[in-house]
């Protein structure tokens, strides 16, 4: 999209881009993930036995996504989905060679891995850690293996990773600003490469390398089978950056909207009355699709799941109904869901109950 007119504002003598580029590049992936993220959450909430397990396996499905989209734009443009949307490309960090478009296959593969897998694992990192203080906060201690020990610690000192990272990603930015170093980016020196703007011969090998792209008639079956399949993988990563490139502005929109710190202003805006409490249902009346997989709250106060009287009255946010201490925790901790509605759960969604005489 942008790529098209890099030629109107790159030149041969200039062909570091600015920081502003640079970062705006680094925001707009930024922002691409949480507005999906939100799009699958009301997808799953409208219909969780439908659309559940893409709430529950986002991650994963995320990152196929993002490995077909941004192996496709370093095979055919030399740069990440969001770097060709700014008009940029990736070179090789040495000194001295052309800046000709194309990477050699161990900067390609170095740049996959550190595009895709490292936000993944850093992700499942930061909802680990998490998950772990939830569970300090909501249950009791048990005693550990050492390998347990050895994980919790390795969770605890993550935080301190974390925040050297992030310093050595500042001081990085501060060096490209002030022309000290060619890349803006730590991740950018682990790959060996740096950014470079496009310029008008980029975009003709660019059109060369898709205008070279034919069958093989004359191929193998094995060759015929693979170019079929790349052919079809580089149709929906096509397909994939036309219409991100399309929505990016309102995924960005999205972003700040249920960002947290936007968040107040939205509950004022979209404020709505209290709704009256669930109706306590008969089994004759259960309007699920298989009433033995799912319980049914019963009249009085008896915990659906273990039909005998609360124990440690504990209510779920996300639904209202009010369950056992001990069975709704057990349930949500295995299965991250309301056992009666299916709404997505966790344990900090759990509410005690306190009664009037105690």
């Amino acid at each position: 999209m942008a790529e098209a007119g890099a030629h109107l504002t790159s030149t041969a003598v200039n062909e570091q881009p600015s920081v502003f580029e640079v970062l705006a590049q680094e925001s707009l992936m930024e922002a691409v993930k949480p507005a999906l993220r939100h799009a699958v959450k009301v997808l799953a909430e409208s219909n969780p036995s439908r659309f559940g397990f893409l709430w529950q396996r986002f991650d994963e499905l995320y990152l196929l996504l993002d490995l077909l989209l941004q192996n496709h734009f370093l095979s055919h443009c030399s740069a990440s989905f969001s770097e060709n949307f700014y008009g940029l490309k990736r070179v090789s960090g040495r000194r001295g060679l052309p800046l000709h478009l194309g990477l050699h296959s161990k900067s390609h593969w170095r740049s996959l891995l550190l595009l895709c897998l490292m936000p993944y694992l850093r992700a499942k990192l930061e909802a680990t850690l998490a998950r772990q203080r939830d569970e300090e906060d909501f249950s009791i201690q048990l005693a550990q293996t050492r390998s347990q020990r050895l994980y919790r610690a390795a969770v605890a000192a993550y935080p301190y990773i974390s925040s050297a990272w992030q310093a050595w990603v500042f001081c990085q930015q501060l060096l490209f600003v002030f022309g000290v170093t060619r890349t803006h980016s730590p991740v950018l020196q682990l790959a060996r490469v740096r950014l470079a703007r496009l310029n008008t011969q980029d975009l003709r090998d660019m059109e060369l390398k898709t205008g070279r792209t034919g069958s093989p008639a004359d191929g193998s079956l094995v060759q015929r089978a693979w170019w079929l399949m790349s052919q079809a993988a580089r149709g929906v990563a096509v397909s994939l950056s036309t219409s991100l490139s399309l929505g990016v502005f309102f995924l960005q929109f999205l972003e700040w909207w249920y960002s947290s710190e936007n968040q107040s202003t939205v509950k004022t805006l979209t404020s709505l009355p209290v709704p009256p409490p669930p109706l306590h249902l008969q089994p004759e009346q259960s309007c699920w699709d298989s009433p033995s997989t799912r319980p049914v709250p019963d009249r009085g106060g008896s915990c659906p799941l273990c039909r005998r009287l609360h124990t440690n009255a504990t209510a779920l946010s996300t639904s209202g109904f009010v369950f056992c201490y001990p069975c709704i925790y057990t349930y949500v901790k295995a299965n991250r869901r309301c056992p009666v509605t299916g709404y997505h759960s966790e344990p900090q969604h759990l509410i005690k109950i306190y009664s009037p005489d105690s």
